[in-house]
C-alpha cells in the first residue's frame, strides 16, 4: 500500500506555440490562455509516495533553479527559491529523507530539481544524498549521447554527477529492485527515446504520464508538442496508453497541467478522449495492491 501527495516545484512560462506544436493559436488559447509574450503557465508537479515500510519515493523533481540567470529568464522560471524543497518541507520532509527518486527522463524541466540552486561561485551539487536515482536504461543512452535536435533539453554535466553518486539504477524491465512490485514501469519513444512511465498500484492506481501527456489538453490524441521527437509515434503510443488506463480505471497524474494534478480518462461516442473528475491536488490518496 502507498499514500500519495502531489508536490509542487518551480513553475515555468513557456511559448504556447512550442507546447502545442501542431495546434493553431486560435484553438489552444482557449485551453491555456497565453500572456502578452505568447507564453502559457506550466507546472512542474511531482508525486510523493510513502509505502508501508516507511520508504519515501519522489517521482520527478521538476525544473528547479539550477539555471544561470540568462537561461532562467529564457525558460520562464520566475521564482528564485527552490520550490520543490519548500513544498517537501511543508509536507514534513527534507530532500535527505527521500529513499528513491524516479525520473521519467532527464530533460531539464523534469530533472533540474535534482540540483541545488545556481551560484556563480560554486560547482553544481546533487540533492537527495540518500536516494537511489531510478532512470530508464534506454533513455540514459539518449541523455549521455543526445541528438543535436534535443541536446539543449539536457543538462550536460548531470549524467556524470549521477554516475559518480554510486546510486544510479537503470531500468530495462517493468519493475525496479529498489521499489518492488507495487510500482511498475512502461516505456514510450514519441517524446524522447525511452520515456519511462511509473504506475502505482494494480487496481484504481495512478500513472505518472510525464511528457507523453503533459496535461489535460494533450489527452486529445492529435495534440502534440513541438518538443516531441516522433509526433506520429507519440499519437499511437498515447492512443494505446489511454485505452489501457481507461479500461483498468487508472488515474492520470499530470506534471505540467497548471491547474490539475489528477483526472480520470473518459471517451465520448465519437471516440474522442478527454478527462473527468479533475483534482487540483493529491492529498494522502491511498493506493493498495
Amino acid at each position: 500500500m502507498m499514500r500519495l501527495w502531489s508536490i509542487e516545484g518551480n513553475r515555468q512560462h513557456l511559448d504556447g506555440g512550442a507546447m502545442f506544436g501542431n495546434a493553431p493559436r486560435a484553438v489552444w488559447k482557449n485551453w491555456l490562455p497565453p500572456d502578452e509574450n505568447n507564453c502559457i503557465r506550466l507546472a512542474s508537479r511531482c508525486l510523493l509516495a510513502e509505502d508501508l515500510d516507511g520508504k519515501t519515493i519522489l517521482f520527478e523533481t521538476g525544473i528547479g533553479v539550477f539555471f544561470e540567470p540568462k537561461l532562467k529568464d529564457r525558460y520562464g522560471v520566475h521564482e528564485h527559491e527552490h520550490v520543490l524543497l519548500e513544498s517537501l518541507q511543508a509536507r514534513g520532509y527534507s530532500h535527505e529523507d527521500i529513499d528513491a527518486v524516479v525520473l521519467s527522463h532527464l530533460h531539464f524541466d523534469h530533472a533540474g530539481g535534482l540540483l541545488d540552486g545556481y551560484r556563480d561561485d560554486t560547482e553544481p551539487r546533487l540533492l537527495f544524498p540518500n536516494a537511489q536515482y531510478i532512470i530508464g536504461a534506454t533513455h540514459w543512452q539518449r541523455a549521455t549521447q543526445p541528438h543535436s535536435r534535443d541536446r539543449a533539453s539536457f543538462i550536460p554535466y548531470l549524467p556524470e554527477l549521477l554516475e559518480k553518486s554510486g546510486r544510479l539504477e537503470l531500468i530495462s524491465s517493468d519493475h525496479s529492485p529498489t521499489l518492488g512490485q507495487l510500482v511498475s514501469f512502461s516505456f514510450s519513444d514519441g517524446h524522447t527515446p525511452g520515456l519511462m512511465h511509473a504506475e502505482i498500484g494494480k487496481k484504481d492506481g495512478v500513472v505518472f504520464c510525464s511528457d507523453l501527456i503533459p496535461g489535460r489538453p494533450w489527452v486529445h490524441l492529435p495534440v502534440t508538442m513541438g518538443y516531441d521527437r516522433y509526433p506520429e509515434r507519440l499519437i499511437d503510443e498515447k492512443s494505446a496508453f489511454l485505452k489501457d488506463k481507461m479500461e483498468r480505471g487508472i488515474h492520470l497524474f499530470f506534471n505540467h497541467d497548471p491547474d490539475c494534478a489528477l483526472a480520470t480518462v473518459c471517451r465520448d461516442e465519437n471516440g474522442r478522449y478527454s478527462t473527468i473528475n479533475p483534482q487540483s491536488a493529491v492529498e494522502g490518496m491511498v493506493i493498495g495492491s
